[in-house]
């Protein structure tokens, strides 16, 4: 597709340097010498233990060899394919024609005229000196009103002409009432097929705007969020702008480790996937083309991960999707075990759907090369969550059945040489892209086995996935409801480690399968502990009477079924 001519000549409009804010420098992290240096040696770690893997000499029994060599091909494979996306990042998605269009986004003759300075949710937005209009979409299933209205009042103070929708498929007349109260249009489905795509697809039969952007009911948007992404639609091959989800919540283990788990994603992965034109959607703090999406047929409805399939097919229709990793929305991650289980077990499947029914090196697929490269990381992605079961049961396999991954000839201390050498830079590339070592991100991505091996069963056996809302309003259920494999699992590693401690006892030396195995119980043990806080924490809540919800019904506001106000 030919990118649109940016050279018009301005009518009336001119710079205006009081109310357009400062451009912030982007990707500076990801041009950073010391990330570079860091991510090449750990790379070259990464090569070291494979090779020393992959020794014929150093192999042990094939058993837990075999369980070592799948696991460790996964989690090596991964990571090679991320360094080499991190490092494929830097470059500034804002190219001219941005800077041009942004420049020339409101005319501020007209603004003036009316007298609207202070008043910028009003001021109207050109591209190519024409008047663009653009609908903003916030999407809610059951949250807290309280929380849908921060967001709805925040999505209509946004700089630039625009019109808010809240798509209720909550079916709830507090919500009604407080998109009235705040100036919203509200939609009501008569049916809710589709789950989010498809109350996405049903707002699309009512607006009408060339572009519109889509905001979960717990993402409050900055004001500048659309005055950063529109300016990039200029160009008319752009299908759709996303920007990084970042969350406010971190008041859990499982919301710090949720959230920390996806920021090297959002702050490296995501920008280096420009270079590659394979940035993917993430169903919210997004703006797409209505009429990219319009060659589809709407948003892909067949799958629960509605987001990254879009992506792909928009991509094998030649759009071209830009990431800016500039913070322009502030939401929650999942808070509980419930909450975070359910999120991941959707997101999973929805991968393992493209790894099992759309795999991208068919040749029916139109992608380049990398794109192929890229979608197939994000088809195969939750395999490196299945890969610590593996991991977890060679230990116990060699304890109980003197069975090892390798060679016995091999001493530990270059066994574990080479082990830091893969796993220990990983941990300093955490510390530069963090700031610290999470210990939260360690504890999730060892426990979070059962929901991927679970996803990947849905995937292949084409399991409808129930949909599930990160702030929707329940019951409490016991964490433990989703958890018992864990549990399980604790209890085989306890009960394994009080074997090996009594076989060194009687071998008179310690044994690095005791110290693995011993670790990974501490892992375990301290999610089980997480999750007995956290049911502690829910059944005082539970215990609380609930304040009944007030809804005032204002006279002539009528729930729209299938409509807007």
């Amino acid at each position: 597709m030919a990118i649109a001519e940016t050279t018009a000549p301005t009518r009336g409009r001119h710079h205006h340097d009081d109310a357009t804010p400062a451009r912030s420098a982007e990707n500076q992290a990801a041009r950073s010498p010391s990330l570079t240096l860091l991510v090449l040696g750990a790379t070259a770690g990464v090569v070291l233990y494979a090779k020393f893997l992959l020794a014929p000499a150093n192999r042990g029994d094939w058993l837990p060899y075999l369980m070592v060599i799948s696991a460790e091909t996964v989690l090596v494979a991964h990571c090679l394919l991320a360094m080499w996306t991190i490092l494929s990042g830097g470059a500034n998605p804002r190219r001219f024609a941005f800077h041009h269009a942004q420049d020339r986004l409101y005319d501020w003759a007209d603004i003036l005229r009316e007298r609207s300075s202070d008043e910028p949710w009003r001021w109207a937005m050109y591209l190519h000196d024409r008047p663009v209009s653009v609908d903003v979409f916030v999407t809610t299933c059951g949250e807290d009103p309280a929380l849908i209205r921060r967001t709805v009042t925040a999505a209509m103070a946004m700089r630039g002409a625009h019109t808010v929708w809240v798509l209720d498929d909550g079916d709830s007349d507090a919500v009604r009432v407080l998109a009235a109260d705040v100036g919203a249009r509200y939609v009501r489905r008569a049916s809710h097929g589709g789950a989010k795509a498809g109350n996405i697809n049903h707002a699309l039969t009512l607006a009408r705007g060339e572009l519109f952007a889509i905001f979960d009911a717990d993402f409050v948007p900055m004001p500048d969020f659309l005055h950063e992404t529109v300016p990039f639609f200029a160009e008319a091959d752009v299908a759709f702008v996303q920007t990084p989800q970042v969350y406010g919540n971190l008041d859990t283990v499982v919301s710090r480790g949720a959230a920390y788990m996806q920021s090297v994603f959002y702050q490296f992965v995501q920008p280096g996937r420009n270079r590659f034109n394979a940035a993917f959607c993430v169903g919210t703090n997004v703006v797409f083309r209505r009429s990219a999406i319009d060659q589809l047929g709407g948003l892909y409805s067949d799958s629960k991960s509605e987001d990254v399939w879009t992506s792909l097919l928009l991509h094998e229709r030649g759009w071209r999707s830009v990431y800016i990793p500039t913070p322009l929305a502030v939401g929650d991650t999942p808070e509980t075990i419930e909450a975070y289980s359910k999120q991941q077990l959707r997101w999973a499947t929805g991968g393992f759907e493209i790894m099992a029914t759309h795999w991208p090196w068919s040749r029916a697929r139109r992608l380049t090369v990398d794109q192929r490269l890229q979608y197939t990381v994000t088809a195969t992605h939750y395999l490196t969550g299945i890969a610590p079961l593996l991991l977890l049961l060679v230990p116990p396999l060699q304890i109980f059945f003197d069975l090892t991954p390798m060679n016995l000839s091999v001493k530990p201390l270059t066994w574990v040489a080479y082990y830091a050498g893969f796993y220990l830079l990983q941990i300093l590339l955490a510390f530069y892209t963090l700031g610290s070592f999470r210990w939260e991100v360690l504890l999730l991505a060892t426990v979070s086995f059962p929901i991927y091996v679970r996803a990947l069963v849905n995937a292949l056996t084409r399991r409808d996935q129930a949909w599930h809302v990160t702030g929707s309003r329940a019951g409490y259920r016991s964490p433990f409801a989703f958890v018992q494999p864990q549990v399980l699992m604790f209890v085989l590693l306890a009960a394994t480690t009080v074997v090996g401690v009594w076989k060194d006892a009687g071998n008179g030396y310690p044994s690095l399968a005791l110290a693995w195995n011993a670790t990974n119980t501490l892992i375990l043990g301290g999610f089980v502990v997480t999750a007995l806080r956290e049911g502690r924490r829910g059944r005082r809540a539970a215990r609380r009477p609930a304040a009944p919800e007030r809804v005032d019904v204002l006279p002539g506001v009528p729930a729209m079924i299938g409509g807007a106000r």
